[in-house]
C-alpha cells in the first residue's frame, strides 16, 4: 500500500475528521482516479479524429511521468527526475492534472464522492458565468446520500501558502448548487510537495452567503465521466460492452489492464450515459465484491508501477 500524508482543516462533524493523517491507497486507486476526472476529453474536442484509446492513455502516461514509489516496498509517492526537468509551462499542466486527481481520488475514499465532474463539461450552458477564472474545478455527487459538494482542486510543487488555501477555498464556494439543490461541502483542495513527496491539504469552512454559480444537471453529461476507459475498452475489444460476464482489457505499452461491470458496459455501449452511473449505483455490492469502483470501472496496474521509472538514454554500466 502507499501512503499520502494529508491535512484536513475544518469540515463538519461526520465528514473527514480534522488534524493530520495518511490515506492508504494502491496504484489501482490512483489510475481509476486519473481516468474517471469527468471533462470534456481531447478526443470530445477534437471529435472529427479516429476513435482511441488516446485520452485514457495520455492521462495514465502522466500519472507514470510525473509519480513513481522508489522501491517495491516504498510507500510515498515521490515526483520522478522527469517531472524536475519539465519547463515551468509544462509543470503548471502536470500539477493541474494530479491535483484533479488526487481530489478526486480523496473525495471517493473519504467523502464517498466518487462520481466528480469538471464544470467545463457544463460550460455550453453556463457560459457567460464561467468565463472566468474565480470558480471551482469539479463537483461531486456522493453515493447514497445524493449530496452534491463542489470542489476546487490546485497542484503545486511546495506546500501551498495562506493566500492559495484562501484562494482555493474562495473558488469552491461559489458553487451555490446543482439542480436547485444546495452544495453540501465546498472543498478546497492543494496536492503539493514537501521533499519531493506527495501530500494533500483541504478545508471546508462554511460557506460565504452570496449568489454564485448554480447548475443545471443533465444525464448526458455523464458522458465525459466515462468517455475515456470506454474508447479505452471499445478500441481493444467492442464486444466487451455487449458480454454478460467480465472482460479485462490489456493496455499495450501502459502494463495496466481495464474492465467495466457488465451491468455498466451494457448501457455505455447504448450511450445510455445516464442509466449507466444509476446502474452502478444499484448494483454496489456487486462492484465492490468482484474489486470494481462504486462507479463500476476496474483498472489493475501491473509490476512495473512499484518501479522507478527508467530515464531514457542512461545506460547501465556491467
Amino acid at each position: 500500500m502507499l501512503r499520502i500524508p494529508y491535512d484536513t482543516e475544518a469540515f463538519p462533524t461526520g465528514t473527514v475528521a480534522n488534524g493530520h493523517a495518511e490515506l492508504a491507497v494502491t496504484w489501482d486507486d490512483i489510475l481509476w482516479a486519473a481516468v474517471t476526472v469527468g471533462r470534456p476529453s481531447r478526443h470530445y474536442v477534437f471529435r472529427h479524429g479516429a476513435a482511441s484509446m488516446h485520452e485514457a492513455v495520455f492521462r495514465w502516461s502522466l500519472v507514470r511521468m510525473a509519480l513513481e514509489q522508489t522501491g517495491l516496498h516504498a510507500s510515498r509517492l515521490r515526483r520522478t527526475t522527469a517531472a524536475k526537468t519539465l519547463d515551468p509551462t509544462e509543470k503548471g499542466a502536470v500539477n493541474y492534472f494530479l491535483g484533479m486527481t488526487f481530489c478526486k481520488l480523496f473525495a471517493a475514499k473519504l467523502l464517498n464522492t466518487p462520481w466528480l465532474l469538471h464544470l467545463d463539461v457544463f460550460r455550453p450552458g453556463l457560459n457567460p458565468v464561467l468565463t472566468g477564472r474565480s470558480r471551482p474545478d469539479l463537483v461531486g455527487l456522493a453515493h447514497g446520500t445524493g449530496q452534491w459538494h463542489a470542489f476546487e482542486c490546485k497542484g503545486r510543487i511546495s506546500p501551498p501558502d495562506a493566500t492559495t488555501k484562501t484562494k482555493a477555498k474562495n473558488q469552491a464556494q461559489r458553487l451555490v448548487s446543482v439542480n436547485s439543490t444546495p452544495c453540501t461541502l465546498h472543498v478546497g483542495a492543494i496536492t503539493y510537495l514537501r521533499a519531493d513527496a506527495l501530500h494533500l491539504y483541504w478545508r471546508d469552512p462554511p460557506p460565504d452567503s452570496g449568489r454564485g454559480i448554480e447548475v443545471p444537471m443533465a444525464g448526458a453529461a455523464w458522458m465525459h465521466y466515462y468517455a475515456p476507459v470506454l474508447e479505452a475498452v471499445r478500441s481493444v475489444d467492442p464486444g466487451a460492452l455487449r458480454r454478460d460476464h467480465e472482460t479485462l482489457i490489456t493496455i499495450d505499452g501502459a502494463d495496466l489492464k481495464v474492465a467495466i461491470h457488465p451491468v455498466v458496459a451494457k448501457h455505455l455501449a447504448d450511450r445510455e450515459w445516464e442509466q449507466a452511473q444509476q446502474a452502478s449505483r444499484r448494483a454496489e455490492g456487486s462492484m465492490a465484491n468482484n474489486g470494481y469502483q462504486l462507479d463500476g470501472i476496474k483498472v489493475l496496474a501491473g509490476e512495473s508501477w512499484t518501479e522507478r521509472l527508467a530515464e531514457p538514454g542512461i545506460a547501465e554500466e556491467g
